[in-house]
């Protein structure tokens, strides 16, 4: 490749075409080569396409200069007759590089004879023959054997689960958005699955459920991976090789096979972005004919497909961003043509702005009204949203209910962390470890509904119970000094100056005392937040802080999970810093008094935008929340590409069924050997080019497409893997899957062009085409080879 390489920066000028002047003008990025099968020496491998009044004059000139070098013909190229047409206000008129000043001036009388009809026509189905091809053969590898393992398999047990959820419309927290479970609870229900199974742990039996629909949804979308690739490689490339190799690269890998057979959302975010990426590509393939059909389909696909991304995962912002690159980049080239109208422009502004972000923001808006519709009952996931929030959903004590509306003592009560995710206050009659400050009950704060949640609110210095009748209705004001006795244990919320658990800087709470008698250390100023002295409190509206009257510090929780002696709960601590902020703010919840008249919590249920507000706070911190945990397998993002470590899906003993998620190391090697090959060879392209080096068509043709082509698919890897460096949340090798999609279209394109660069600097015909043949065969045969002794 690099001898190769140096003969093109050597070629004689006899060989080589007179290059334009340096710098990037608005045809740079529409330089692309029209290609063709061996066999048509008729139309050239390199040549490229001038504007439509020089076309037929450049063909003529460039097969003129063609007969003078020692060129062979094309091998491997992709259809011929196939034609790119520059972009209406990016190329113009212009003539490529690979055309000087003289060619574009020979009459057009001298234009080629086209390929014959019935040429294109076998060609044309010969395409699509590859293509069902690999389609057929991409299915056949994803449905083999997919009944097996007949029981839960690896996270099986996490999004089956929520299938159900959808199923029975019971409500659950996830920290990834709704689509993605959605669509797997919609094929469980279409395939007759009833939502009954409880999906508990891995290896547990599916018996007699039909659980062969949500895996044959996913494995259908995870099977068009492949086909999307191919087209993908396709229109970047104009080479049937390399789409071939990049859709052979993909069918063939062990580890996409694998992610695809079995009830994740992996397949489903991956069938999106490829879906994009392809929709993209398509659609800059029209730009030649902008405000047309296929451009607004093209166009408003590719915003679809956005939507589809981002509903499934968070990660679907990675293909968000390299579409937005691409469109921010052709804006500015349509900015820079001067023939096109400021109205024109504006149009196009216009065009991408109601395609590419009002349309995929109204339909991922959509799928949440959907979400919130379907899931309208009480559920595990209620405790991680507010008390408004809950109050929408039936079968939850605070949908439709009435309690009292004032704080009174004597009261039962909850009080939960306005903090997403945090929770309610909790104990329980577990002590603090022994060297854990002081050995007494533990207070933490805990997510779900809970007996253990129950506190009683009594004054600070009197041991009465309030709720005699003999006794007059007192209610809590603001500012008064209170005593909360957890209702369980009969032990009073407490704190002193030793340190918390976790947070050193912060006091311990616990809870000390036999039967409510305990010592000053018990006593709490409550506090309403922006309100005056002697203001009562009202239920679920007050904001309220407890003050510890002898330390004088806040009453809080840090977020933070203590270990397993905690029930890996969240740490609660009595904050000196007295900085408002939502860890240290509560508010009431459930209130229980015989005594007081109940109020109607209708008028608390929260609007939509509140609701999606909320539910994107909740799920931000809590993928910020998922650490690694004692001894649990994990991976850093280094070992992704080499391959190092896979993951374990099923099969703890050796008489299980087991699966292992692990790629094809010919597939994974080959495609990190691609990158630095990439980056080396389009770095020695890229420099030649700028200093001004006269390269012959044929090379100036597969260099556009190595640096423009393939240069999208490096940018669509590097956004897909190198963020997972910056991320502190807890990672899985899956995470590599949607950047290794990039990393095997690349391989594709890059072995392609070496093997044409390779052939280009043979004499003999005859010779160029074996070479390419049978290193393009190598190629193939070793990813299958690999494959079939590697996975079964």
């Amino acid at each position: 490749m690099l001898c190769a390489t140096s003969r093109l920066l050597a070629a004689r000028t006899a060989t080589a075409l007179p290059a334009q002047p340096r710098g990037r003008g608005p045809g740079a990025r529409c330089r692309r080569r029209e290609l063709h099968f061996p066999g048509h020496p008729e139309v050239p491998l390199g040549e490229f396409l001038a504007g439509r009044l020089a076309r037929s004059s450049v063909s003529a000139s460039r097969r003129a200069i063609l007969r003078r070098g020692r060129m062979p013909p094309a091998v491997g190229g992709g259809p011929a007759g196939s034609e790119l047409r520059p972009r209406r206000g990016r190329c113009g008129p212009q003539v490529t590089r690979a055309v000087g000043p003289d060619v574009a001036a020979q009459p057009a009388a001298r234009s080629p004879k086209r390929p014959a009809r019935g040429s294109r026509r076998f060609e044309a189905a010969g395409r699509w023959a590859l293509l069902a091809l690999v389609t057929l053969l991409s299915f056949a590898t994803r449905f083999h054997r997919l009944d097996e393992p007949p029981h839960i398999c690896w996270d099986e047990t996490h999004f089956g689960k929520m299938g159900s959820y959808y199923i029975n419309r019971t409500f659950f927290f996830d920290v990834h958005p709704p689509l993605g479970k959605m669509l797997i609870g919609l094929a469980g229900y279409l395939s007759g699955y009833d939502g009954t199974f409880l999906f508990q742990k891995p290896g547990d039996k599916y018996e007699h459920h039909n659980y062969m629909g949500m895996r044959g949804f996913c494995a259908f979308l995870g099977s068009l991976l492949v086909p999307f690739a191919y087209l993908t490689v396709l229109e970047l490339s104009r080479s049937l090789p390399a789409a071939l190799l990049s859709a052979a690269l993909l069918t063939f890998d062990t580890g996409c096979l694998t992610l695809s057979q079995y009830i994740l959302l992996d397949p489903i975010l991956m069938f999106f972005i490829m879906a994009a990426m392809l929709s993209m590509v398509k659609y800059n393939s029209c730009a030649d004919r902008p405000f047309s059909a296929p451009w607004w389909f093209w166009l408003s696909l590719t915003g679809i497909n956005l939507a589809g991304a981002l509903g499934v995962k968070f990660v679907g912002l990675f293909i968000i961003l390299q579409v937005g690159w691409n469109t921010i980049s052709d804006l500015w080239h349509l900015f820079g043509d001067l023939s096109l109208s400021v109205v024109t422009v504006g149009k196009h502004l216009t065009a991408r702005v109601l395609c590419l972000i009002v349309l995929p923001l109204t339909l991922y808006t959509a799928t949440y009204a959907v979400h919130f519709m379907v899931l309208n009952k009480s559920g595990p996931g209620d405790g991680f949203f507010s008390s408004a929030f809950q109050a929408r959903l039936s079968g939850n004590n605070l949908h439709n209910a009435s309690i009292p509306e004032h704080l009174a003592y004597g009261s039962v009560i909850t009080v939960k962390n306005l903090r997403m995710a945090i929770g309610y206050l909790h104990s329980h009659r577990h002590l603090y470890p022994e060297g854990i400050g002081a050995r007494q009950q533990q207070v933490t704060t805990y997510l779900h509904k809970d007996y253990n949640n129950l506190w009683i609110i009594k004054k600070h210095n009197t041991n009465a119970d309030p709720l005699d009748p003999s006794f007059p209705v007192e209610f809590v004001r603001h500012g008064d000094i209170i005593r909360l006795e957890h209702k369980e244990t009969s032990r009073n919320l407490h704190s002193h100056y030793h340190e918390a658990p976790l947070t050193r800087k912060h006091y311990q709470v616990t809870g000390y005392g036999i039967n409510g008698t305990g010592d000053s250390n018990d006593f709490w100023r409550i506090e309403v937040v922006n309100r005056k002295f002697g203001n009562r409190i009202k239920v679920l509206r007050s904001r309220i802080r407890l003050i510890h009257l002898v330390t004088g510090c806040v009453l809080g929780s840090s977020g933070k999970v203590l270990p397993k002696w905690g029930w890996e709960q969240l740490e609660v601590t009595c904050t000196p810093y007295l900085k408002e902020t939502l860890n240290s703010i509560w508010n009431v919840e459930d209130h229980i008094n015989p005594k007081l008249p109940n109020i109607s919590l209708d008028v608390l249920q929260p609007t939509f935008p509140e609701i999606l507000l909320e539910s994107h706070m909740v799920m931000i911190r809590g993928n910020n929340g998922l650490k690694p945990k004692d001894n649990e397998f994990t991976s850093k993002p280094w070992h992704w590409p080499i391959n190092y470590q896979g993951l374990r899906f099923s099969g703890i003993n050796d008489t299980d069924f087991r699966v292992y998620l692990l790629g094809n190391p010919v597939v994974w090697w080959l495609n990190l050997l691609s990158i630095v090959l990439y980056i080396l060879l389009g770095s020695i392209i890229a420099v030649a080019v700028q200093r001004g080096a006269h390269l012959p068509a044929e090379v100036e043709g597969l260099s556009q497409v190595l640096l423009q082509g393939g240069g999208q698919l490096l940018l669509g890897w590097m956004l897909h893997y190198f963020p997972f460096f910056l991320m502190g949340r807890i990672l899985y090798f899956h995470h590599y899957f949607p950047a290794m999609l990039f990393s095997s279209m690349l391989t594709g394109i890059l072995w392609d062009t070496i093997l044409q660069l390779c052939a280009w600097s043979l004499a003999s015909p005859f010779l160029a085409r074996g070479m390419y043949a049978a290193g393009l065969l190598s190629l193939l045969l070793g990813t299958a080879y690999r494959e079939k002794t590697g996975m079964f």
